[in-house]
């Protein structure tokens, strides 16, 4: 049975806010520093009826929610949003091709309770569920996992590529450049890449993340196409570094990559999405990038104890992490990984060594009264090593610190 009480080693527990009852937040979650010292965190909504919320954390014993929006449609989710100085950029994705709505919005939110639209960037198509994940840090540069009205995939599950948008002018958002696994599209000259033959979760990139360490290279967590880097220096046409793909024999859904730059590592994840462990193992893999064209795998994170989460309630397994964002309110780290694992909570990892690395810290919370089971989906940590973790289902946001 799932647990009604929290769990916890190395992490405390500073306050807990429930979203006025929305705790069903995506996987886009980001800190906003405001003049005079006010923080405000952002959350992207997993489902309807809620847009975004924003939650004042200046007094992190007495987090309030400031606002919170609707979503224009029930067949939408924002799921994904990013912060850089008073403006945020939100993803938009429908639960089918073609519907209204799909694209990525860009919000003026230097007045938190009143957040202002400044511009839409419609990705709406026939075979286009629209955006749902984008990253953005350098004030500039929006890397999209996307569709488009142009895009016609040779399967449906391969729909959403990578695109980058310029964003330099947020009233007048352009597409910057395009790539995607060749013979996903329709019209290719390639065959399509073989289909997993289990867990067929298809070849379309989750997340594209870009460094100023590497403002030339995009490191893509692509589903069933695993670990894919491109070469971003000439926008208009991304190029293929290296590919690692793992899956099969192991089920897929590659998620997120994080380099850590300073020892040439990549952080991997990948999604659990079924329940009970049905589809394990889905781990996080750390690999060996030295060499950039032929990245190697040399360990994974420990799991908790996959017989006693398999029996809880909920899917078990990795997802999120902390992906060093390298804005002014993120704490960065090459040793410490802070990962999600649903109903695993947050866990926190060494990897001092590589080849060994240890887990040191997690927190489980309790399960909300009116939720089947624990689900967090998605964690920040700031530059004062603060944690904000949030659940998918009912939860919320929980604010955390890391005591070791």
């Amino acid at each position: 049975m799932a647990t009604r009480t929290q769990e916890t080693k190395n992490l405390k527990l500073i306050s807990h806010q429930d979203l006025n009852g929305f705790g069903n937040v995506g996987e886009g979650v980001a800190l906003q520093q405001l003049a005079g010292g006010r923080r405000i965190f952002w959350m992207a909504h997993e489902s309807s009826p809620k847009d975004f919320t924003g939650v004042d954390v200046t007094d992190l014993y007495n987090p309030k929610t400031v606002v919170q929006t609707e979503l224009a449609y029930s067949h939408l989710r924002s799921n994904s949003l990013a912060v850089v100085g008073d403006i945020m950029l939100v993803a938009y994705q429908s639960n089918r091709p073609g519907l209204p709505g799909t694209g990525m919005g860009i919000y003026d939110i230097s007045r938190p309770e009143q957040p202002r639209r400044i511009s839409f960037f419609s990705t709406l198509g026939p075979h286009s569920r629209g955006v749902h994940c984008l990253w953005w840090v350098d004030g500039e540069f929006a890397h999209l996992s996307t569709g488009a009205a142009d895009f016609h995939p040779r399967n449906e599950r391969d729909d959403q590529f990578y695109m980058i948008v310029d964003v330099k002018d947020p009233a007048r958002p352009t597409e910057a450049g395009r790539w995607w696994v060749p013979g996903t599209r329709k019209g290719d000259a390639v065959p399509m890449p073989d289909r997993h033959p289990q867990f067929d979760a298809g070849h379309s990139v989750h997340n594209a993340n870009v460094y100023p360490e590497r403002p030339d290279r995009a490191y893509c967590g692509w589903k069933d196409s695993g670990v894919i880097i491109l070469d971003i220096s000439e926008k208009s046409d991304p190029l293929m570094i290296s590919q690692v793909n793992y899956h099969p024999p192991f089920p897929g859904f590659t998620h997120t990559v994080v380099p850590f730059f300073s020892r040439d590592l990549l952080v991997v994840t990948q999604e659990a999405t079924r329940q009970n462990g049905e589809d394990y193992p889905k781990l996080v893999w750390l690999m060996d990038a030295r060499l950039e064209s032929n990245p190697v795998i040399i360990s994974t994170l420990p799991m908790a104890d996959t017989n006693d989460f398999f029996n809880r309630p909920g899917r078990f397994g990795a997802h999120n992490m902390h992906e060093n964002q390298p804005v002014p309110t993120s704490f960065r780290s090459d040793s410490l990984v802070f990962a999600t694992f649903f109903n695993g909570g947050i866990r926190v990892f060494d990897t001092t060594n590589p080849f060994q690395p240890q887990e040191v810290a997690y927190f489980v919370p309790q399960v909300p009264a009116t939720a089947p089971a624990n689900s967090v989906n998605d964690v920040y940590v700031d530059e004062n090593r603060i944690i904000y973790a949030a659940d998918r289902l009912k939860g919320g946001l929980y604010i955390l610190e890391l005591t070791v």
